[in-house]
């Protein structure tokens, strides 16, 4: 047994066993072999991820379909949230002066940004569990990813 903070390489004979992670969830977790063949890791039955997988694999309509709209909620949060966050931003009284403000076209109440929030978290949380990564939709900016 071996504890290691992500992302890992685990030596193996034939090769490697790479695992990463995002702030969600696991990002990646494959089986490289010595001449570069990539073989992904199936989740244990029984973990939130093994549960997600069996979904896909018994309703799979059902599962584009949460799928799909993940990626719509975390494509929304995004064209709303981002114009918010860099009204704040340069806000910030030396930015201010140096820069300027920006004026969103957006102001949503506090509802529904928080809404917009718990919304995101869950999709995030459901495109972690189904081993999806992208770098905009799921913070590869801020989880230290590449």
């Amino acid at each position: 047994m071996a504890r290691l903070k992500p992302p890992v390489l685990f030596p193996l004979p034939g090769g490697t066993i790479r695992i990463a992670v995002s702030t969600y969830g696991l990002r990646q977790a494959d089986y490289v072999t010595h001449d570069g063949a990539v073989q992904p890791l199936v989740p244990d039955a029984s973990s939130a991820e093994g549960l997600r997988a069996h979904l896909d694999r018994t309703r799979p309509g059902l599962s584009w379909l949460i799928g799909a709209a993940s990626a719509l909620v975390l494509l929304v949060s995004l064209a709303l949230g981002v114009p918010q966050l860099l009204q704040s931003v340069t806000e910030f009284p030396p930015l201010a002066e140096n820069i300027g403000t920006f004026a969103s076209p957006i102001l949503l109440p506090a509802w529904a940004n928080t809404s917009l929030l718990l919304a995101g978290l869950a999709a995030s949380t459901e495109r972690a569990l189904r081993l999806r990564y992208n770098w905009l939709l799921d913070g590869g900016l801020f989880s230290g990813g590449d």
